[in-house]
């Protein structure tokens, strides 16, 4: 994948992360959609550093996941289980947040190449 691609997926994910987020706020943080996307947020994060460790060495993702992705996590969860919105975290919610991010970045890469590829089309 070239930068521009890697570039454009990672906005599309920004934009569902947003997405997630605003549906949070507008239903008082009790959008299941919210909720599922921060449940997938974490082990995405542990992801993250799995890869680095297996490249040994820096890969996406290495720098970020120490320092915002798993204290973010941390820090919502903790906030919404205050709220009395959240339960604690079943295995299952791990693995289903965890394929639902997976299918994100999956979604992510097929819209940023087809909006590059017609971008680069001649009009």
């Amino acid at each position: 994948m070239g930068a521009a691609e890697f570039a454009t997926a990672v906005g599309v994910m920004g934009a569902v992360v947003g997405t997630a987020a605003a549906a949070g706020r507008l239903t008082g943080r009790r959008s299941g959609f919210c909720r599922s996307a921060l449940t997938g947020f974490g082990p995405h994060g542990v992801m993250h550093l799995a890869q680095a460790a297996a490249a040994r060495g820096h890969t996406p993702g290495s720098v970020t996941s120490p320092l915002v992705v798993l204290p973010f996590t941390l820090w919502a969860r903790g906030r919404l289980r205050k709220a009395g919105v959240l339960r604690p975290a079943r295995p299952r919610d791990a693995v289903a947040g965890s394929a639902a991010a997976g299918a994100a970045t999956v979604a992510s890469r097929i819209v940023a190449r087809r909006l590059l590829g017609s971008a680069r089309r001649p009009s």
